[in-house]
């Protein structure tokens, strides 16, 4: 139903910044939260980042450390995802996600998203 249009990917030298866009579609949806998973070489899937929409509260992975800031467009159904001061740890396929649930138990969980993006990817190296 609802399709996930990811951008903003690419190669970036350490301490670079890129920023990633999702734009959702496809119909009507009721929004409870979107957001960010990545998957690294050899890595499980991990939270990024998501922004809930009801009391606009956000959750960041603990390798964030205060680098990534995610961000809403609410009129463009579009999420953000302002990357600074990349690392070569951060080289991953970043995936969007929506979720259109009433409730969940963790935000953090990948459970709790009915829609996943095909990813982007991000590569941090010399």
């Amino acid at each position: 139903q609802v399709q996930l249009a990811e951008s903003g990917g690419g190669s970036v030298q350490p301490g670079g910044s890129l920023l990633l866009s999702c734009a959702a579609s496809g119909g009507t949806f009721s929004t409870s939260a979107m957001g960010w998973f990545r998957q690294g070489p050899g890595k499980e899937r991990e939270l990024v980042a998501i922004i809930t929409w009801n009391d606009d509260n956000t959750h960041y992975g603990d390798f964030v450390e205060g680098r990534f800031t995610i961000s809403r467009d609410n009129a463009k159904n579009t999420v953000y995802l302002q990357m600074n001061n990349l690392k070569p740890e951060d080289t991953a396929v970043y995936y969007c996600v929506h979720s259109y649930r009433k409730w969940v138990y963790s935000w953090y969980a990948s459970s709790s998203y009915d829609y996943w993006g095909q990813g982007t990817q991000v590569s941090v190296s010399s």
